[in-house]
């Protein structure tokens, strides 16, 4: 660690090593102890905590009465010389707990009004409180740790990608709107009245005109903006590691990401082996019910149709026997358990996730059966289901019957669900890539095809001829990168030839003049050599927040939003003048 000149040392590095070292420290005032004559204080900086004492036999008596009148947070700096501490005095548990500095002289900084809560890890907090005093919620351990693992492993991806020949290249944050599958943040141009830039929710098209551009290895830590409802680990804006490359296959962009993903990875003391496992788009929802699974814990889901085609229960008989429709289920080991009241409860966690009732049995210990549907199956049924599902005294059997996507979505649902309320232990990381999505998928509040990814994506080459005819049925070269149950990343091939790119958009709804308006660049610029490129953006905020072993990626963020968007410390968004709504043409209604 370098030394500067208001420091010698930091308040994590000094070891048995440094004994009898004159040394000279700055930080905050964690925690300050008199014992009778001695005063202790622990002094706190964003590398560790280091004690420092103050003997009044040992220290002119000015020194003294400073280190009597310091207080909590207050930001000071100490000379002194560096001791072991009294036997049986060591502290095991802290980096620097064989030593102590003994203090000669110390400097009062600056003072402190008390803070609003005690800078500790172990206090249950309003999250509000927290950030509308951010800058002391930073000061915290588990904070600094936070932010340090986020530099540290956005500094190893960058390296990563560097030594792979990447170069690392900027793109504007003032840009065109285009609709990318969220709102934009759009900004008023003073200069050009009337209209607007957007911010950009990534930088897809101009890393594509990059590539046409010749930079064949892109990668950038770009900031991007969406202004959509958010949640636990979505901002209004976030960071993403994008990443382009030309001339390449698919194959070839998967396999460059695992090695640099790998690398950044270990970097921060994670191992992610690589070849990663591949699941198809169709194969995780199928098995898992999402198309991010989490495979730290089992519970696949099972199809049972063949099994009710005769049964006497209307509801999967009728599925059963409907094309496209499906029966499946979920086994819970250990549920069964539970009090019927318990499992009566599941019944509106699974209408959360779409699910009109929710079907069940659970297979008691004692080897009785309870559920409200099992009057209605035939000993054959019964003995079926057991095979399928291999099941044993205590296990709960969940059921969802229905078209096939609906149906896996409400049992991926419940599976993430039980797993949770059943407290299954998580080991480690989990990482595959689930790759082959469909091209688009319909929507039925807007009534028409959208993109499964985005607009851009490169449809599988045999299905081209039935983009117009039969679309859902066409595939995609896609892969998402899935760690620990969370999409977090996503790429795939781009279209690069114009005429094939205005198909896809016409598919999508646009029409061909609307199409040139939103993006007659991109398309021109297709149309002048355009190579082969596919791409992937790692979401740096969601992975930070994995590799924390946090809940939210407020969590890894310095100063992240609230729910809604507030800015509780700076109280943003707020007003602005008449005068600089003029400047910019607008008028509040």
């Amino acid at each position: 660690m370098a030394s500067f000149s208001m420091h010698t040392h930091t308040c994590n590095e000094l070891r048995a090593g440094d004994i009898d070292t004159q040394v000279v420290l700055t930080g905050w005032v964690w925690h300050r102890r008199d014992h009778g004559g001695l005063i202790f204080i622990d002094l706190r900086d964003r590398e560790g905590l280091t004690q420092v004492s103050f003997d009044p036999d040992l220290c002119s008596a000015e020194v003294f009465h400073t280190a009597e009148t310091v207080r909590t947070e207050w930001p000071i700096k100490v000379t002194g010389v560096v001791r072991p501490r009294p036997e049986g005095m060591a502290n095991p548990r802290l980096a620097t707990g064989e030593i102590e500095v003994l203090a000669s002289q110390i400097e009062v900084l600056n003072t402190s009004r008390t803070p609003a809560f005690q800078i500790e890890d172990e206090l249950d907090l309003a999250e509000d409180i927290r950030l509308r005093y951010r800058y002391l919620d930073l000061r915290r351990p588990s904070m600094m740790s936070n932010l340090r693992l986020r530099s540290d492993f956005t500094f190893a991806i960058r390296d990563a990608l560097h030594r792979r020949a990447f170069m690392e290249v900027e793109t504007p944050a003032l840009f065109k709107s285009t609709p990318e599958g969220a709102r934009d943040f759009v900004v008023p141009s003073r200069l050009q009245s009337g209209k607007f830039y957007a911010l950009p929710q990534s930088p897809q098209l101009l890393k594509q005109l990059l590539m046409v551009g010749g930079v064949e290895r892109y990668y950038q830590v770009a900031k991007c903006f969406r202004d959509e409802d958010l949640r636990a680990d979505r901002q209004p804006e976030f960071t993403q590691v994008d990443i382009e490359m030309s001339f390449v296959e698919q194959d070839d962009v998967m396999g460059a990401l695992e090695e640099a993903l790998a690398d950044a990875f270990a970097a921060v003391g994670v191992e992610m082996s690589t070849p990663l496992r591949r699941l198809t788009y169709r194969e995780a929802m199928d098995t898992y019910g999402t198309d991010k699974p989490d495979t730290r814990y089992d519970m696949r889901l099972h199809d049972v149709t063949d099994l009710f085609h005769e049964s006497k229960f209307k509801i999967f008989a009728t599925a059963a026997n409907t094309d496209g429709q499906v029966i499946k289920c979920i086994k819970v080991n250990e549920a069964g358990k539970w009090a019927r009241s318990r499992i009566d409860k599941l019944s509106k966690v699974a209408a959360t996730f779409g699910a009109k009732g929710l079907a069940w049995i659970a297979f008691r210990e004692d080897g009785s059966v309870n559920s409200p549907i099992v009057k209605f199956f035939s000993d054959e049924e019964m003995e079926g289901l057991r095979a399928a599902c291999d099941v044993e005294p205590g296990d709960l059997v969940l059921f969802a019957a229905g078209p096939w996507q609906s149906t896996c979505e409400i049992l991926g649902g419940m599976r993430v669900h039980m797993a949770k309320a059943m407290e299954l232990p998580l080991e480690g990381h989990d990482f595959l890539w689930v790759v082959d999505f469909p091209l688009v998928h319909w929507d039925e509040e807007a009534q028409r095809y959208a993109a499964e990814h985005q607009p851009f994506t490169q449809p599988e080459e045999a299905d081209i001829e039935r983009l117009e005819t039969d679309p859902l049925s066409v595939g995609s070269h896609t892969y998402d990168f899935v760690m620990d149950g969370y999409e977090a990343g996503g790429g795939g091939m781009r279209v690069h030839n114009a005429e094939l790119q205005m198909r896809i958009l016409k598919l999508l709804g646009f029409t061909e003049e609307r199409a040139r308006e939103q993006f007659g660049f991109l398309l021109e610029a297709l149309e002048y050599g355009a190579p082969p490129m596919g791409g992937f953006a790692l979401g740096l905020d969601r992975v930070c927040m994995l590799l924390a072993g946090c809940d939210s990626i407020r969590e890894v963020m310095a100063f992240p939003k609230t729910t809604n968007g507030n800015d509780l410390m700076s109280d943003a968004p707020s007003a602005v003048s008449d005068r600089q709504l003029k400047d910019v043409g607008l008028r509040l209604l």
